[in-house]
């Protein structure tokens, strides 16, 4: 026999909850510290994208050694942003994040912007990053969703045990009936309901016995029934992905250019599941403005 289903929980009741729990189980991060500036802030949304907490700690606190506001970064050829970000993945980002800092150095006199707005204009920021520096760089009242909440809140209001593959608007309107009114209490509440998504809520190990939202939620409600929608798993051996970071990875650690023969050496024709892999990644990266033609078929990261 199923059961009913819960009524609706109290936003307020869940978010009072929520609060309670991240006083005492939050995270020590060094972007969450007080004394953490607003470039600090920008700096850890961009790297953690897609990446773990753990693999961004380091890199996170040797780029704000050596580039601690805009201005440093801007200085420099977006090449070395791109040599900085080593193995963070995704390395577009790099790029972007240098854009930003020499767009925040030319409109905003070298300070980050304080309005979603200002901040959704700049080189690869958008609606969850803008929203996010707000929120934790200067305590505004701002509707900050990621994947770790839209899934908290798809198990406790839908008893759905992930979210749909895309945002849907009936998500947001969800997310901001949960935002309190006071806007250092707002920002908690954004930093708190992801990292209780982030180390309970989770996609694959929920573990609802330390939850506090267990007896409003949903989902473990229904019997924790399983959802619709088929997660994928990313491959990353032998994918033009690999091919490109392996080839990015020599032209960081060479000061000089790298000849294409020499590049060729990091990814053996046996290691490519087809002929074309390496002339394609070399092309992608190329296109991406990652890596740059010096003359003489060799490459270098951007100086520009």
């Amino acid at each position: 026999m199923s059961r009913s289903p819960l009524p609706p929980a109290d936003p307020a009741v869940v978010v009072t909850r929520v609060l309670a729990w991240y006083a005492e189980n939050a995270r020590d991060l060094p972007w969450r510290r007080p004394d953490c500036s607003p470039w600090g802030v920008m700096v850890s949304e961009f790297m953690l994208q897609q990446t773990p907490v753990a693999r961004v700690l380091d890199p996170w606190r040797a780029w704000m050694g050596r580039w601690p506001q805009p201005a440093a970064l801007a200085a420099e050829p977006s090449g070395e942003a791109i040599r900085m970000w080593g193995r963070l993945g995704y390395p577009r980002r790099a790029l972007r994040l240098h854009a930003a800092a020499r767009a925040i150095v030319e409109s905003h006199a070298g300070a980050v912007p304080h309005t979603e707005t200002a901040l959704r204009a700049l080189p690869g920021v958008g609606e969850y990053t803008a929203a996010a520096v707000a929120a934790f760089a200067y305590g505004q009242r701002t509707v900050v969703v990621d994947t770790n909440v839209r899934r908290l809140l798809a198990r406790l209001v839908d008893g759905t045990p992930q979210a749909p593959p895309h945002p849907r608007a009936a998500e947001r309107s969800l997310a901001a009936a949960h935002v309190p009114e006071d806007p250092q209490r707002a920002a908690d509440w954004a930093v708190a309901s992801m990292e209780l998504g982030a180390l309970v809520c989770t996609a694959r190990s929920p573990r609802c016995e330390a939850c506090p939202l267990a007896d409003l939620c949903g989902w473990r409600h229904a019997g924790h029934p399983e959802g619709t929608y088929v997660s994928r798993t990313q491959t990353y051996e032998g994918t033009d992905r690999q091919c490109r970071g392996a080839l990015l990875a020599l032209l960081r650690d060479v000061p000089g250019p790298v000849a294409t023969d020499q590049l060729q050496r990091e990814w053996p024709d046996h290691r490519a599941r087809d002929p074309d892999q390496f002339a394609r990644a070399l092309a992608g990266l190329a296109r991406d403005g990652l890596i740059a033609p010096v003359g003489g078929g060799h490459w270098t990261l951007p100086t520009a």
